[in-house]
């Protein structure tokens, strides 16, 4: 191990300063549209409701539809940069959430439900082939030391993104005019048909620019020369080398921190438009509520260029340890109070969210070695939380309301909190046997 921090160092010292700012600049534009784009999910949850009049637990299938394409597609995406690398892996992943996002004009089209989770899973699948291959390649393209540093400012351009979404997204998809539900039952089939076009159509400009703006970008990507980053490039394994991952605690471990950390970020997320219209929290429209999701997604943000300036001077296990408890004490305030103090308290979850995901993931593949490759593959597939928890707390809000229902986030806060300051630990090297 000693040996792969030295060539890690050494191929670091070995490209120039300024081709890997210039490289980190590139990929850093990845994080940042991703980012946009699966934010854009906490406007569709309540605009797919509204127009298909789902419950809580249907209209979560947008997320789990999305986030099961994680699930799915990061082991077959480790493999394909085996194959033809970081940066082509990164142009195809492009492309493919190009196609997905042009693919949401025919679902709107229809209007079909089925067709946007299609769409979804689709635009899914580009977004889980360049986290993939960004998140390790970001990582690896410094000293080893300010990794987590590094991915914190990566991921703070993924936080603009994220904060830009919602509120871009409020004023193209939601319309202050929307139809309330009973009036929307009571309308006849063909009157209803028409409604459902009609507001369905509200999609079809933002993802069309969305789709030209993602296939233009990998062209421009194609043609800008990365640096290679041999200590971090993938190298096929046979099922022994992959078996071999799950002798590493920090590792499996912080599979499940990802899996729960998205989880929460993504049900808080999903439902916050919803919640912020409830009577007895906002008391206001869909359309004002996005604005607040923003808010939601820019503490994120800030509070990424935040981390990534601490991470220089303290341990990652403690900055995510303390990010841990206070958003735990957020949400339960949140669940505990209503009106402006549940509000509040729910959108400054998001502030304490920011430096969760690239400090669980480079404590999870510290000490990996030739399996960093992998072992990002694996995190990477964690992202599933990001489907499985919100379609559960949906589940709740149908059975004991959406308030009550933020209990699940609380829980996952608690495991983020003992994988920072127990889980993270790598177990000790087991001693050799002497004859």
């Amino acid at each position: 191990m000693a040996n792969l921090n030295v060539n890690r160092s050494a191929a670091a010292v070995a490209t120039p300063a300024s081709s890997r700012k210039a490289a980190l600049a590139v990929v850093t534009s990845l994080f940042f549209m991703w980012g946009f784009v699966t934010v854009l999910n906490d406007v569709l949850v309540p605009h797919l409701k509204s127009i298909f009049d789902l419950k809580y637990a249907k209209a979560s299938l947008i997320q789990f539809a999305f986030f099961l394409a994680y699930f799915l597609f990061s082991l077959p995406a480790a493999k394909l940069i085996d194959r033809v690398g970081y940066k082509r892996t990164m142009v195809i992943g492009v492309v493919v959430m190009g196609i997905g996002a042009l693919l949401f004009i025919p679902a709107a089209a229809v209007p079909s439900y089925a067709l946007f989770l299609g769409a979804l899973m689709v635009l899914a699948g580009g977004i889980t082939a360049l986290q993939v291959a960004a998140n390790p390649y970001v990582a690896v393209l410094g000293p080893p030391e300010t990794a987590s540093s590094r991915l914190n400012l990566a991921q703070a351009f993924n936080s603009l993104g994220t904060a830009i979404a919602p509120y871009l997204g409020g004023y193209l998809i939601l319309s202050a005019t929307s139809k309330s539900i009973d009036t929307v039952r009571q309308m006849s089939p063909e009157v209803l048909q028409a409604y459902r076009v009609q507001e369905a159509s509200s999609v079809k400009l933002p993802y069309l620019i969305i789709g030209l703006a993602l296939i233009l970008l990998g062209a421009a990507i194609s043609m800008f020369k990365l640096p290679p980053t041999p200590q971090a490039e993938l190298h096929e394994h046979d099922g022994s080398a992959i078996k071999s991952l799950w002798r590493f605690r920090q590792l499996v471990l912080g599979t499940v921190g990802i899996f729960v950390y998205v989880g929460a970020e993504v049900s808080i997320g999903s439902f916050l438009i919803n919640y912020f219209s409830q009577a007895n929290i906002g008391n206001i429209t869909e359309q004002a509520a996005a604005k607040y999701v923003s808010l939601y997604w820019l503490g994120a943000m800030i509070g990424r260029f935040i981390g990534s300036a601490v991470l220089q001077k303290v341990r990652t296990g403690t900055v995510l340890g303390i990010a841990a408890i206070v958003a735990f004490v957020l949400v339960c305030t949140s669940l505990l109070s209503m009106g402006h103090l549940a509000m509040g308290s729910i959108i400054l979850v998001g502030l304490f969210n920011s430096v969760m995901f690239p400090s669980i993931f480079t404590l999870g593949i510290a000490g990996l070695g030739p399996l960093t490759g992998d072992g990002s593959g694996l995190l990477v597939m964690a992202i599933v939380g990001g489907a499985i928890i919100p379609l559960a707390m949906g589940f709740l809000a149908d059975h004991i309301g959406l308030h009550h229902a933020f209990v699940l986030p609380a829980i996952c806060y608690l495991y983020i909190m003992y994988y920072a300051f127990r889980g993270s630990r790598p177990a000790p090297a087991a001693p050799e046997r002497t004859a």
